[in-house]
């Protein structure tokens, strides 16, 4: 079991600390945890399981909050790591973000639901639709009431409508006038090339997400076209795992209205749907820089949103960059932002331009990254294709309607 979570900043600051069981956690842990990171950098934050002199630390890092799960008592990693991410899901689905000041703000809605989802080191209720009808969420209305009333507490006085449900993630007896339920395939594209243009990495995480309101309780079932190409599926406790080990078919009783279904990474892809070639040329104190983005498979649908952005050298003195389209803006600390938008089929978007190197320098010793962003509505780069939701034992009909979006996660090209 767990005996104590710490939300760390991204400076190292604890910004919250819960106490699970009887055994008190210093926060001395903390320090020791940070000075580890500092000293050994990314290679050690990528370490889910950590080991201390005292200590078996579980870490998991969302948008600048590091999520810390201490023990010293030998339990499952899975479970501890997988109880972090859900309440870093949870968190950032009731406040829409997750970062320090956010935390910091809504202090003690956070204490508040690490209460109701841990009771004495081990997970109870995990769902957010059941933690939304026992913990209100931030809105206006309920902060002008604890300015009048003066009570701090967003519990509400009555029990879930899921304590008479006999599953634990669905309510009692829901009701809709409208059935229907919508299923979206999610995908973020990593991707690493190098300066020759060869694609060192190139993968696929992806989510399905449903929002389901249907009346009572519906035994659903999804299938794939191509279950095949699916790597690492990981899946909401509603999942039947038996039918998906042998057919790769997923049956489910949903929960009531939106959740992450499954979560999948598919490996190995061959390309990508469009390509970033830079180019830099020193002549003696300057530096000439062109960028050319173009579509190298079309996947049949607009590629919009489209934006290119890297951090000029900290010996670069000034820049003087144009582009054929879109724009082009040197933000504070030499972070230069090319948004293109929609790539259009009739020219390729360039940008290009001079670079002013510090004197006693001919040429550029650090060559620039860029981070590229787009998006894709309409398609799943992955080739992952929905077949077919039925609903078994249904006395009505209902509406399902099905969505694919991709765009761009670590997309790192390098000059």
């Amino acid at each position: 079991m767990l005996q104590c979570i710490f939300l760390l900043s991204d400076a190292g600051e604890v910004v919250l600390e819960k106490q699970l069981s009887g055994h008190c956690v210093d926060r001395s842990i903390c320090v020791w945890f940070w000075e580890q990171a500092v000293s050994f950098g990314d290679s050690f934050k990528q370490q889910p399981v950590i080991t201390s002199h005292s200590h078996y630390i579980f870490q998991v890092f969302r948008d600048g909050i590091t999520f810390l799960g201490c023990t010293q008592i030998e339990m499952p990693p899975l479970m501890a790591i997988e109880f972090l991410c859900r309440a870093a899901d949870v968190l950032n689905d009731y406040f829409g973000a997750l970062n320090e000041d956010i935390i910091k703000d809504n202090f003690v809605i956070v204490y508040e639901l690490l209460d109701e989802m841990i009771d004495n080191g081990f997970p109870l209720t995990t769902e957010p639709s059941i933690l939304r009808e026992i913990i209100n969420p931030p809105n206006v209305v309920n902060k002008a009431l604890s300015i009048v009333t003066g009570s701090n507490s967003n519990v509400s006085d009555t029990l879930p409508r899921a304590t008479a449900s006999c599953i634990p993630w669905r309510t009692a007896e829901p009701k809709y006038s409208n059935n229907e339920v919508y299923v979206d395939l999610v995908e973020e594209m990593d991707a690493i090339i190098n300066r020759d243009g060869g694609l060192l990495k190139c993968e696929i995480y992806g989510e399905v997400q449903v929002n389901s309101r249907i009346s009572g309780f519906p035994d659903l079932t999804l299938s794939f076209t191509n279950p095949s190409v699916l790597d690492d599926v990981r899946f909401h406790p509603c999942v039947r795992f038996r039918p998906w080990e042998s057919h790769q078919i997923l049956s489910f009783v949903p929960p009531d209205g939106q959740f992450k279904l499954m979560s999948y990474r598919v490996r190995k892809l061959k390309s990508t749907p469009i390509y970033v070639k830079p180019q830099l040329i020193s002549d003696g104190g300057t530096c000439r820089l062109s960028v050319l983005v173009g579509i190298r498979n079309d996947p049949g649908k607009t590629i919009d949103s489209v934006t290119v952005q890297f951090q000029l050298p900290p010996f670069i003195l000034s820049a003087d960059l144009t582009s054929n389209h879109g724009t082009v803006n040197i933000l504070a600390k030499k972070t230069c932002i090319w948004s293109i938008g929609r790539i259009p089929k009739d020219k390729a978007p360039s940008m290009s331009g001079l670079l002013v190197i510090e004197t006693g320098l001919e040429r550029l010793h650090v060559c620039p990254s860029f981070q590229v962003g787009f998006r894709i509505m309409g398609v799943a780069l992955s080739g992952l294709q929905i077949d077919k939701l039925d609903l078994k034992n249904a006395p009505y009909q209902f509406y399902k309607g099905f969505r694919a979006l991709t765009r761009a996660g670590q997309f790192d090209v390098r000059s």
